[in-house]
């Protein structure tokens, strides 16, 4: 049985998470470190399963989420919006947003090397907290709460052209709707060797649907991909 101290400091991690555990220990475990059951008792639990099951449990929400979301994204640029989002430095961002580093059980060692702001170790217990709900109940009540949060870092990154490649879903567009592939031809050079600028023209079914321009020929194949996909409605304009 856990101290009363540490049930009331569960019970306002709960609340403010919007889930009830019915086994608050399991919330216990998902916020426990190794260090905590080094120091006092070797038949404690630490949270590492707990993060193993989590990770899989936050990619599958964000992957289904996309998947859904956005079903002419290429899969290249999912992938890429996926890693921007289940990583360390996103999940300890979010832990941070929750004060999650106050509840765990660290070790005094840890604790006193400032182990409540290491993003590995907030990363890792937002996964096992993640984890602990997932196994307490199941994953729609994992996608209620966690759905949410994850939902607005991968709009962070949706419409960012970094993470999008035009040219994969312009062709895994027309390939599903038309039964072909586009075709680039560059309409013009201009500039000097060393600073040359390129525009070109992206055709489908042999209608130019599309131009951009860049100063390389891939760079201009992907605006001209991009305002293709703009003129079939499929992305938004910047």
């Amino acid at each position: 049985m856990l101290p009363t101290e540490r049930i009331q400091e569960l019970t306002s991690l709960q609340k403010q998470m919007g889930y009830t555990f019915r086994d608050i220990l399991l919330l216990n475990k998902a916020l426990t470190h190794k260090s905590y059951v080094n120091e006092n008792s070797e038949s404690m639990k630490d949270n590492e399963r707990f993060e193993f099951l989590g990770d899989s449990v936050l990619d599958l929400i964000v992957s289904g989420y996309m998947i859904k979301t956005f079903p002419d994204f290429a899969e290249g640029t999912l992938s890429k919006i996926r890693a921007a989002v289940v990583n360390e430095s996103c999940f300890a961002d979010l832990a941070r947003q929750m004060d999650l580093g106050k509840y765990l059980l660290l070790g005094k060692g840890e604790a006193s090397s400032g182990g409540r702001e290491k993003n590995s170790l907030l990363a890792n217990a937002y996964e096992a907290l993640a984890g602990a709900v997932y196994f307490d109940s199941n994953l729609e009540t994992a996608l209620e709460l966690y759905l949410p949060v994850l939902g607005k870092e991968i709009a962070k990154y949706a419409d960012t052209s970094r993470f999008r490649d035009y040219k994969s879903e312009l062709q895994e567009y027309t390939q599903t709707h038309f039964n072909c592939i586009p075709h680039y031809r560059i309409v013009n050079e201009k500039g000097p060797a060393h600073s040359k600028e390129f525009e070109v023209a992206v055709l489908v079914q042999d209608s130019a649907r599309g131009q951009g321009s860049g100063k390389s020929k891939k760079e201009a194949e992907q605006g001209a991909a991009k305002t293709a996909l703009d003129s079939f409605n499929l992305t938004p304009i910047d």
